[in-house]
C-alpha cells in the first residue's frame, strides 16, 4: 500500500474516533432555555469513593477520560453546568468521550478525600471543580485549573460545550 493510501487511512480513521471530534453546536443561545427546573445532580447519600472507582474502571475499559465533577445541589453554577450537560446533542458528545461521576462536597466538608487522592491540596477554589483524569494512570490532567467552570453562569452554553472540548485522547 501507499504512503498516501495510508496517509488517507490515518485521516479518516482519526476524524471517525470519537476524542477527534469538535464538541457540538449548541442548540441554545443562553440558560434561560434549559429545562426547569434545573437538575439536582448530586446524590448526598451515595459512597462517592465506590463510585469514582467504578467510573474509573468504565473509562479505562472504554478508552475515555475520567471527569469527577464536585459540587453541591445548593450551588447555581453546578445546577447550570449539569442542565447544559443534559442537553443534546452535548449529552450524547460526552457520553461518547468521557465517563462523568458526580461527587457530592456538600459545604466544602465531605468527600474531599477523592480531590486530594489526585493532589489537589487546600480547600476547593470553587464548584463545580471538574477533576479531568487518565484513568490508566490516575494523572489529574487538569492541574491548577479545576475550578475554571466554577462560574458558569458567566458562560454561554457553547463555551461550557468547548471547555470540554478541549480534553482529547
Amino acid at each position: 500500500m501507499s504512503k498516501a493510501a495510508l496517509a488517507v487511512i490515518a485521516t479518516a480513521l482519526a476524524l471517525s474516533t470519537p476524542a477527534a471530534a469538535a464538541p457540538p453546536r449548541m442548540g441554545i443561545a443562553s440558560f434561560e432555555q434549559l429545562r426547569k427546573p434545573l437538575p439536582v445532580p448530586y446524590d448526598e447519600a451515595s459512597n462517592a469513593l465506590a463510585d469514582v472507582a467504578a467510573a474509573r474502571r468504565l473509562a479505562r475499559r472504554s478508552g475515555k477520560l475520567l471527569i469527577i465533577d464536585l459540587g453541591g445541589n445548593w450551588c447555581l453554577d453546578c445546577r447550570i453546568l449539569a442542565g447544559t450537560m443534559e442537553t443534546e446533542p452535548l449529552r450524547g458528545w460526552l457520553a461518547r468521550r468521557f465517563e462523568i461521576v458526580s461527587v457530592d462536597v456538600g459545604r466544602f466538608d465531605r468527600n474531599l478525600d477523592i480531590p486530594r487522592s489526585y493532589g489537589v491540596t487546600g480547600r476547593l477554589q470553587g464548584v463545580p471543580a471538574l477533576l479531568v483524569i487518565d484513568p490508566r494512570t490516575g494523572k489529574l490532567l487538569n492541574p491548577g485549573k479545576i475550578a475554571a467552570l466554577a462560574d458558569a453562569r458567566a458562560m454561554t452554553p457553547q463555551g461550557l460545550a468547548d471547555w470540554f472540548g478541549q480534553w482529547r485522547r
